[in-house]
């Protein structure tokens, strides 16, 4: 029978490797804890070690995978940024602050683009053509854009 020598520890194993590979699809490490625990189950099963059918067995199963959960968070929480927000603008907020003209902004089109507070944004004048390296100031927000003017 081909299945003869077969061990239900590689179909662990490779649903562990599946977790793994599932995770780079989909990062957030929802899928690497329980991934590595399958592993860290599956090598066992292939090892020899039966974890299924005794008492004691399904206990040093139960303990292996808490601690290998445990130790894998612990190592992979610490590849994950820190408490660091990121950084939301609302549009309406930039009325008021100053910046410079990156490219020229008019009145008709969106080709302005204005450095406020280290971001940049696309721009209208609200009168005529202001040069690139003008400061100006924000008095509106319109959508995905700003309106400036010259100071």
């Amino acid at each position: 029978m081909v299945f003869e020598d077969f061990s239900y520890g590689w179909i662990i194993v490779v649903l562990g490797a599946l977790f793994f590979v599932l995770e780079v699809f989909s990062p957030g490490f929802f899928l690497l804890v329980p991934g590595t625990v399958l592993l860290i189950i599956g090598v066992l099963v292939i090892l020899g070690v039966d974890i299924f059918s005794s008492t004691y067995g399904i206990v040093f199963g139960i303990i292996i995978a808490i601690l290998a959960a445990i130790v894998t968070v612990l190592l992979y929480s610490r590849l994950t940024p820190g408490d660091e927000k990121p950084l939301t603008i609302s549009m309406d907020s930039l009325v008021g602050k100053t910046g410079r003209v990156l490219n020229p902004a008019d009145e008709e089109t969106l080709s302005g683009k204005v450095s406020v507070e280290g971001q940049i944004f696309s721009a209208k004048s609200k009168s005529g053509i202001i040069p690139e390296g003008a400061k100006v100031k924000v008095i509106a927000s319109r959508g995905v854009h700003i309106v400036v003017e010259e100071e």
